[in-house]
């Protein structure tokens, strides 16, 4: 739902009895935060003069400088379709942080993205993306805490009964269909409880908004259920993990400019240099795609997960696919981030590094049809095929050296990301997990 200007937008919230306003951001891990205000403060909140305290959130601020504004976007607007236990309607604005005088915040991931936004802008491009996040079901335990068991055996695409979850991602997306998403696909994915569900694509920015207001969606609705969706990558061992695929374009005019009917795979140049400069810089921005420890339980041979940096048509195993349907629909798939990244942070590294390879007029590697997974190290050496980061240290690693990535984030990003990142390797690192235990305990 939008708003010409903030003179319809509070016409609008009269007009349909909002009563409640959630003015929503995340912090730099990806997690949604929010400030309710009540209709009255509406006028205050669009003029951007609603503060918070930016040092109780992740990432922000010093606690002594922890004053912070939030600036509503209002395009954003969107109203939920539930209402309070009182039967009053709430409605939420996603919203840029920025200092007390209302200068840039260069700590909030939304401005990060609009600032990538502009670079493209600037070469003549409309960046457009098009997620597809994975999520698993899983039962509640006692006082409603979150389990990894679930009562779905279903597959891919399996109907009820073995599909145990179809009523809740219904309800899902009847949500947010009337949020204004446009939703083209649902379904059971590969392992037990897990599901997918697709939204059209978008610019950069509306994607990101919707994949933030998507998960927080995506979680009240499972708990109406009884049941605790959850975006991390890997809950269980020995099935597929959840990735979160990200279709990739850039428009110009109205015209998709990675089509070129006469281009060998009906590819233009533009987007040839895109594939390279993404290939170039993806290990670079892998931290940022799969920020968890977690992550790189998924990103292992044999479940899905792309490992190998390479590029094909139809073939699935390497990094970046490129779908079939030409024209319009000519797009770069993105195969390896995951659900659990801040989307904000994520769309901005993966345009970023393309864009760099336009500029650049990077040549990627011939495309690779052979299931990479099969392909012995030889193999993959004489077919130049590089690895992804195995771990999320190794991660941070390459993100330190890419100065490209460093400096899409900006310094305040990179350096909080990496510090709030590394102590997660660390507490990992020196924790005694039950594998651990199994493997050694009785034989030294």
């Amino acid at each position: 739902m939008e708003a010409v200007d903030k003179k319809d937008l509070l016409k609008l919230c009269d007009e349909i009895d909002v009563k409640f306003i959630k003015l929503q951001f995340t912090d730099i891990l990806g997690s949604i935060k929010s400030v309710t205000i009540p209709r009255s403060q509406m006028d205050k909140a669009l003029a951007g003069d609603i503060s918070f305290d930016g040092g109780s959130i992740e990432g922000f601020v010093r606690i002594e400088e922890s004053d912070m504004l939030l600036r509503p976007d209002p395009e954003s607007f969107s109203v939920f379709p539930w209402n309070s236990s009182t039967g009053m309607k709430r409605a939420r604005l996603m919203c840029d942080v920025t200092w007390p005088d209302g200068g840039t915040f260069e700590g909030c991931p939304r401005t990060a993205l609009k600032k990538v936004i502009r670079k493209a802008e600037q070469m003549g491009f409309s960046p457009q993306a098009g997620p597809e996040p994975e999520f698993f079901l899983f039962l509640r335990g006692k006082g409603g805490s979150p389990t990894v068991e679930s009562h779905d055996q279903a597959g891919y695409f399996d109907l009820p009964p073995l599909d145990r979850g179809e009523e809740a991602r219904e309800d899902m997306v009847q949500t947010l269909l009337e949020m204004g998403f446009e939703i083209e696909a649902s379904h059971h994915e590969v392992a037990p409880a897990q599901h997918e569900i697709d939204f059209k694509y978008a610019d950069a920015l509306t994607t990101a908004d919707q994949i933030a207001t998507f998960r927080f969606v995506v979680r009240t609705v499972a708990l109406r259920h009884d049941l605790h969706a959850t975006f991390m990558p890997k809950p269980r061992e020995g099935i597929n993990g959840s990735g979160m695929h990200v279709h990739l374009s850039l428009f110009k005019d109205g015209e998709n400019v990675f089509y070129d009917p006469d281009g060998d795979f009906g590819l233009s140049d533009t987007c040839r240099q895109f594939i390279a400069g993404v290939m170039h810089h993806c290990r670079g921005f892998t931290a940022i795609t799969n920020p968890l420890v977690n992550s790189y339980k998924r990103l292992v041979p044999g479940y899905e997960a792309p490992v190998y940096v390479a590029w094909s048509m139809g073939n699935r195993s390497p990094l970046l696919r490129i779908p079939a349907r030409r024209g319009e629909g000519t797009r770069v798939e993105l195969r390896s981030p995951d659900p659990s990244c801040n989307p904000y942070l994520a769309l901005a590294v993966m345009f970023r590094a393309g864009l760099d390879g336009i500029e650049n007029s990077m040549t990627p590697p011939p495309p690779v049809e052979e299931n990479i997974y099969e392909l012995n190290l030889n193999q993959r050496r004489k077919l130049q095929i590089d690895a992804l980061p195995g771990t999320l240290e190794e991660a941070l690693g390459e993100l330190r050296d890419n100065d490209l990535i460093l400096d899409t984030l900006g310094d305040h990003l990179a350096e909080r990301f990496t510090e709030a990142k590394s102590i997660e390797w660390h507490k990992y690192r020196s924790q005694v997990h039950k594998w651990e235990l199994k493997q050694y305990l009785g034989t030294y």
